[in-house]
């Protein structure tokens, strides 16, 4: 492993680095979350009131990544025997977002109503873009110089962060083109983009592939 080469405090400091990003992610998301949440309803817009609740969901993931980090400084053990039930739970809740979304869309298709502008949610959306890859980068370059799966787990090269930047973009795109077109129906439209990026997710939940486990290749 390319971590086998590393002494004690080098692994510590390392470690150590790694549970930081992984606590600056669970941070993000949760702001990034209540932002988006708060500017989607203000606009009433469906695509990013999803979007931020999904932000909120993806922190635990990042959570469970941090408490076996914290964990392993603590020499001590994770209780992974709690950890299929904490994902089902993720899993559950995903479904849930998939449903809210889908609902408010098709009634917002029926009804017609148009959201009003709102840069807030632009400006979250493409911090998100930019944030997002760069963390991954940063998380990527720590579990590689330990040869640890379990931060490996949670970069760019996983599902489940492309789904979020694709989430991002593809959020962006509906509410971008909605800005400028006036189109009532985007806004819907990206909202079961959404729904879909859920249920994959939820169905990666279900299956405890959100976090992936430290001794998998």
């Amino acid at each position: 492993m390319i971590g086998a080469r590393l002494d004690g405090a080098e692994v510590e400091h390392l470690t150590r680095r790694g549970l930081h990003l992984a606590r600056f992610t669970v941070a993000y998301n949760i702001l990034e979350g209540a932002v988006a949440i708060t500017a989607g309803l203000g606009a009433g817009l469906v695509s990013v009131i999803g979007f931020g609740i999904d932000s909120g969901i993806e922190s635990v993931a990042a959570m469970l990544v941090g408490a076996r980090l914290a964990a392993r400084l603590r020499h001590g053990e994770t209780d992974e025997r709690k950890e299929p039930l904490s994902l089902k739970a993720v899993a559950v809740t995903f479904f849930v977002l998939a449903a809210y979304v889908t609902v408010e869309g098709i009634r917002g298709l029926v009804v017609g109503e148009a959201p009003a502008s709102s840069p807030v949610s632009i400006g979250v959306l493409v911090a998100s873009i930019v944030v997002m890859p760069v963390l991954a980068a940063m998380k990527r370059r720590v579990g590689l110089r330990l040869g640890d799966n379990l931060i490996l787990a949670d970069t760019a090269e996983t599902a489940e962060t492309r789904i979020c930047i694709l989430l991002s973009i593809s959020t962006l795109i509906g509410v971008g083109l909605y800005q400028l077109t006036g189109a009532a129906w985007l806004d819907p439209v990206a909202g079961f983009v959404i729904a879909a990026f859920a249920v994959y997710e939820g169905k990666e939940a279900w299956d405890g592939e959100l976090v992936e486990d430290e001794n998998d290749d």
